[in-house]
Order: C-alpha cells, then sequence, then structure tokens
C-alpha cells in the first residue's frame, strides 16, 4: 500500500486560504542561486602557470537575504536571473576577463568583490530596497573558491 495520493481539489485562493495568510512570518531569510560561466583570463605580476592565457568554468553562489512581502517572496528566483544575466553575466561568461572587468588583476578575490559590488547596484537600481547581498561565493575549480560577506564589505 502506498501513501501516494492525488489531490482532488487544488487550494484556492480567498475560499480555502486568506490573503493575509500568504505571508507566514515577519523574519529576514536568505535565498542562494547558483550561476556558471567560462571564461579566460591571466594574472600579472605572478609567477605560475596561471601567467599564461588559460580559462575556467567557474560557479558564482549569490546569497541575498530580506523579509517576505505580503505574498511570502522576498525576491523571485526569475529576477535574480534576470539581473545576473543583463547586469553581470555580460561582462563574465565566454570573455576574456583582463578586457572586459575594470583594470584589475583577475583574481577570483577580485571578481569576486566585483561581482558582489555590481549584485548590489542592481538591486538597488531595480527597486529591492529591503533586499541585500549577504555573500558571494566563487568557485574557479570546484575546489577553490573566494567568498566576499557582507559584513566585510561594510566593515572595510
Amino acid at each position: 500500500m502506498s501513501d501516494f495520493k492525488i489531490v482532488e481539489r487544488l487550494q484556492r485562493i480567498d475560499v480555502d486560504i486568506q490573503r493575509n495568510q500568504l505571508k507566514y512570518h515577519a523574519k529576514r531569510v536568505l535565498i542562494s542561486k547558483e550561476f556558471t560561466f567560462d571564461a579566460a583570463h591571466h594574472l600579472h605580476h605572478y609567477e605560475g602557470k596561471c601567467k599564461n592565457l588559460h580559462g575556467h568554468t567557474y560557479r558564482a553562489i549569490l546569497g541575498l537575504s530580506g523579509y517576505t512581502d505580503e505574498r511570502g517572496l522576498m525576491i523571485d528566483f526569475g529576477d535574480i536571473k534576470e539581473i545576473w544575466k543583463h547586469k553581470i553575466e555580460i561582462h563574465l561568461d565566454h570573455r576574456y576577463l583582463n578586457e572586459t572587468l575594470p583594470p584589475m588583476n583577475t583574481t577570483a578575490e577580485n571578481i569576486v568583490v566585483w561581482i558582489y559590488e555590481k549584485l548590489t547596484e542592481a538591486l538597488l537600481d531595480e527597486g529591492y530596497n529591503g533586499v541585500r547581498v549577504e555573500f558571494i561565493r566563487l568557485y574557479e575549480t570546484p575546489t577553490s573558491y573566494a567568498e566576499a560577506r557582507r559584513e566585510w564589505m561594510e566593515v572595510e
């Protein structure tokens, strides 16, 4: 015997659940979304393999926090994807980072702070005033990452 049950009647707004019940709490929550991009770069003033042009498949994890609205949503995951795609990824994916990023040594440590700053700026531009960037984690390889955290960015 299985515990599987087919729903016979979908819950209806204003009948089975009231609009004022959609927001379950008034607590700050953290959500995250991951993205990958492929890019080439090389490092300056560095003696090692990375001084030569090479590439990575980077993985970025974006952590955002805020309070939910009357629907129980803080920010739509699709909105984060649009911000990433139109404000950040265009400078990163299948690009030569030494050319598309501001003048910097294209280390993971520098790139992660640039992503943090771009995302913070984009959230403000898009009107997400209550949503803040908590962290950005940028994997340069599957086992190596750099991270920027809000508490570090605001203290410096």
